[in-house]
């Protein structure tokens, strides 16, 4: 379990839209928590990536690089 704690300007719409909706502020802070983060996933990772690739550990590859490995321009 975990608690939070939001400005009041927060507070208060999510409590609205809980209200106007029947459903629990719970509920949509689990569901905002889920839609963003993926994103923040993705960020942490394509970070760790670029690192990688500036310390010489990982290489890219070019459009035409990959359009000349046969199968992977289908």
């Amino acid at each position: 379990m975990r608690a939070i704690r939001l400005p009041p300007e927060i507070e208060e719409r999510l409590e609205a839209l809980a209200k106007a909706t029947g459903r629990t502020k719970t509920y949509y802070a689990r569901e905002a928590i889920l839609e963003h983060l993926e994103d923040l996933e993705d960020a942490y990772l394509a970070e760790q990536t670029l690192e990688r690739v500036r310390r010489g550990e990982e290489r890219t590859y070019t459009l035409d690089e990959i359009e000349r490995d046969p199968g992977l321009a289908d």
